[in-house]
């Protein structure tokens, strides 16, 4: 499997992609205005203990408290005590303890806190306040584990946890000696700034996002690392010539008039990531749907007929699925509870072969996941770990019209609720008339035909109405643009006069005549003789005559 690292700088964003096969799988992002915080060690003090939820809230001096459960609330990883001790027992408030960010903040929570210190290198992790030694899962080899740990033993300082990565297999003796040295260097570092600072205080951030891949991620599985920036590429080539000068030669420099994201499709999959639905090549689709506590992903055939009969078509679009959805989870750093709804199977060989393929998949995902089985109903279970914000999450915010609901009210229901709340204005006004902006779909309907409506809210609020309808306004929105007299009124309610010549747009037929063309002044509705023909195009017009709701016009 071919795979590449692809590094965006500008002013205002990095952005880190990982291809494989051509194809972009993960993405990184790191912006001055979201900065990081996994990783980070702070000095924080324990702001309030609560027993009922054995956790404890900790200022580190972020906008929210941190938050530190039981499990984690242990300084030493191993201690004997584990599982007894309650949180009351371990913290009481005001308390200074150092603790590290192991899960950013995600919408209203704070982060997550653990006293169980990691500080990663090259090829170790050194645990300070563990007494472990560990070999990452994704060496395989038990050969090759055994000798890493061995390794490992032998050089771990007493009390102290090492965990050897997966980037270390193959390697000596004196690589490890060199990494671990430094780590031990830094740990000693950490502990001075903490004595010396004053809580809540930042003591440790982890490197930028750049640097964090070149420790975690640029290995000799990657065959490529281009950059398109001359200033961290050489800044890349002095962090190899320390860390490994063996991959300085896969590093380019992309000098390209073509923005790299675009030359590589990267966009392009950006924006597919961001969309709830995903087309298969075969024609089939995946819908992703996100909640609070899991996220749902539903397989359908959409356009896809197969060749051969129904049991043959379902198959082949599950397990392109499959294929599908590791991916997307890993490029959307879907986290959590995950459910995929794949399409019914009747064949438990065909759910075993999709079950399969699934779970192979997985297994070049680096965050940790679990893929449960299926349920009686056909459901896929699995969990991903969760560290970090969605990619929807750093480039979406929720809609400030819906919030987030994904739906607006029907402009028949906005329209009763506009009636209701313009009667209840105008009962307590003293002024004659009234103008009102509406979105016009909304005024149409709060008109009525031949204005019939619109008289009869007049009846019966003894007022004067001006209406005016808007394509920019949003659909459950109105504006009260002036009151005042009736003549006041009406020079602000007509855009126009008879006489005027105007040029326009024709945005629609006539509802009642599709001879003429509705088209549009300041929201103001121009019914356009003959019209019709001229639908989506400009032309010039002259104004007949100006009702109260519309005015008349002639071509010409």
């Amino acid at each position: 499997m071919q795979k590449q690292i692809i590094i965006n700088c500008d002013n205002k964003q990095t952005r880190v992609a990982v291809l494989e096969n051509g194809k972009l799988v993960e993405i990184y992002l790191e912006r001055p205005v979201h900065q990081r915080v996994v990783g980070n060690i702070y000095k924080g003090v324990v702001a309030n203990v609560l027993p009922g939820m054995q956790a404890a809230f900790v200022d580190i001096g972020l906008e929210r408290n941190a938050f530190l459960y039981v499990d984690d609330a242990f300084p030493q990883a191993n201690d004997p005590g584990k599982g007894r001790k309650t949180i009351e027992q371990i913290l009481s408030p005001g308390e200074e303890i150092m603790v590290q960010v192991i899960k950013e903040p995600f919408g209203s929570k704070g982060a997550r806190l653990t006293r169980q210190i990691t500080i990663p290198g090259r090829h170790l992790v050194l645990m300070p306040t563990a007494d472990y030694t560990g070999v990452s899962r994704r060496i395989e080899d038990e050969e090759e584990r055994e000798r890493l740990r061995q390794l490992a033993t032998q050089l771990r300082p007493a009390d102290m946890g090492l965990i050897v990565r997966t980037v270390a297999e193959g390697e000596s003796q004196e690589a490890f000696e060199q990494d671990l040295s430094f780590l031990l260097s830094l740990w000693q570092r950490i502990q001075q700034r903490y004595e010396k600072r004053t809580a809540p205080c930042l003591v440790y951030q982890d490197l930028d996002l750049i640097y964090r891949i070149i420790r975690d991620l640029f290995t000799d599985q990657i065959d490529r690392l281009i950059v398109d920036t001359r200033y961290e590429y050489e800044k890349i080539l002095e962090t190899l010539e320390v860390m490994d000068s063996s991959l300085k030669e896969r590093v380019e420099l992309y000098q390209g008039k073509s923005p790299i994201f675009d030359v590589y499709g990267i966009e392009a999959e950006i924006e597919r990531a961001l969309a709830r639905t995903v087309w298969l090549s075969c024609g089939g689709y995946l819908v992703f749907d996100h909640t609070e506590a899991l996220t749902v992903i539903d397989v359908n055939t959409g356009k896809y007929i197969g060749k051969t009969n129904l049991a043959d078509t379902v198959l082949q679009t599950n397990l392109e699925a499959a294929e599908e959805i590791v991916r997307q989870i890993r490029l959307r750093d879907i986290g959590g509870i995950i459910i995929i709804d794949f399409i019914d199977m009747e064949s438990e060989e065909h759910a075993q072969r999709v079950l399969t393929a699934l779970t192979e998949k997985i297994k070049l995902d680096k965050t940790k996941s679990h893929v449960l089985g299926m349920t009686r109903l056909g459901l896929v279970e699995m969990t991903r770990k969760k560290a970090r914000q969605g990619l929807d999450a750093v480039l979406q915010q929720s809609c400030p019209y819906c919030n987030g609901r994904g739906k607006v009210l029907a402009a028949d229901v906005v329209c009763a609720r506009t009636e209701r709340q313009l009667r209840s204005f105008l009962a307590g006004l003293e002024a004659e008339a009234v103008l009102v902006e509406l979105h016009h779909s909304v005024a149409g309907l709060l008109i009525g035909p031949n204005a019939s409506y619109l008289r009869k809210l007049e009846e019966e609020t003894g007022k004067t109405i001006y209406i005016r309808g808007s394509d920019t306004l949003h659909v459950e929105k109105y504006k009260i643009l002036a009151v005042g007299t009736r003549s006041e009124v009406k020079e602000l309610a007509f855009p126009v006069a008879v006489g005027e010549r105007h040029r326009v747009k024709v945005e629609e037929p006539h509802a009642n005549n599709p001879y003429d063309g509705i088209a549009r002044i300041s929201g103001f509705v121009i019914d356009v003789q003959a019209g019709g023909a001229y639908v989506g195009e400009e032309i010039e017009v002259e104004i007949l005559e100006v009702a109260k709701t519309f005015a008349r016009a002639k071509i010409g």
